[in-house]
């Protein structure tokens, strides 16, 4: 039977799990039902690694785009390390299924916000393990050339890109409206729809009103120019 965090960790080209692989793993539901001495769940590791995650995407970023001017590579990273973008490579490499959760949360083996802070806390596992240059080789796996190329194609302000587009096919202008949010006061995720001539075209999710719009908006132009 196969590991799941062997698994993990070896998508993250590692040859074995860091030390710190489970503490990275553990969801604080898990902590608290077990009541472990001295067992901790992933935000500390999680806070790590969002720098470290940030370091090695900037870098990326620098040498792959070097005449892009410092506003454009920032929208860029802004899109990668966003919690959607960073928990759809969680699932590319199967996180879900090597994470420590307690009873209670079972359900949330695919939470968009655990999934993204549980990536982050792997990273950060990996960089206090292997360094720096094992960070590098981790990041590269969970985003490769044509994932920041990508990203750079949508690292525009892609409201004004689909509004432009809308209003150049005689369209009119894109509205935008709240469906809802859900979870804690402090991990809110906001659902947005975009609309065209009062006709829904896509929703986007995001840890803010702002993000989410900018997601809807994205999926809007991804539905409208498929290959940009």
């Amino acid at each position: 039977m196969i590991d799941p965090v062997a698994a993990l960790f070896a998508a993250l080209g590692q040859p074995e799990a860091p030390p710190a692989a489970m503490e990275a793993l553990t969801h604080g539901s898990w902590v608290n039902e077990r009541g472990a001495r001295g067992a901790r769940d992933y935000q500390r590791l999680e806070f790590l690694g969002d720098a470290v995650l940030g370091v090695c995407v900037t870098e990326r970023l620098l040498r792959l785009f070097p005449d892009a001017p410092e506003g454009e590579l920032s929208r860029v990273r802004s899109l990668l390390v966003c919690a959607e973008s960073l928990a759809a490579a969680a699932r590319r490499v199967e996180l879900g299924a090597a994470l420590r959760l307690g009873r209670g949360a079972a359900a949330d083996r695919d939470n968009m916000n655990i999934l993204a802070d549980a990536l982050e806390a792997s990273l950060a596992a990996v960089y206090l393990h292997a360094g720096l240059e094992g960070a590098h080789r981790a990041v590269a796996r969970l985003f490769d050339d044509d994932a920041l190329a990508a990203a750079r194609r949508f690292g525009v302000d892609v409201k004004s890109a689909l509004q432009e587009l809308a209003q150049r096919e005689g369209r009119g202008t894109p509205s935008y409206e709240l469906l809802g949010a859900t979870g804690p006061e402090n991990e809110r995720v906001f659902e947005i729809e975009v609309s065209l001539g009062g006709a829904p075209l896509a929703r986007g999710r995001g840890r803010s009103k702002k993000l989410a719009e900018q997601a809807a908006a994205r999926a809007a132009l991804e539905h409208l120019e498929p290959d940009p």
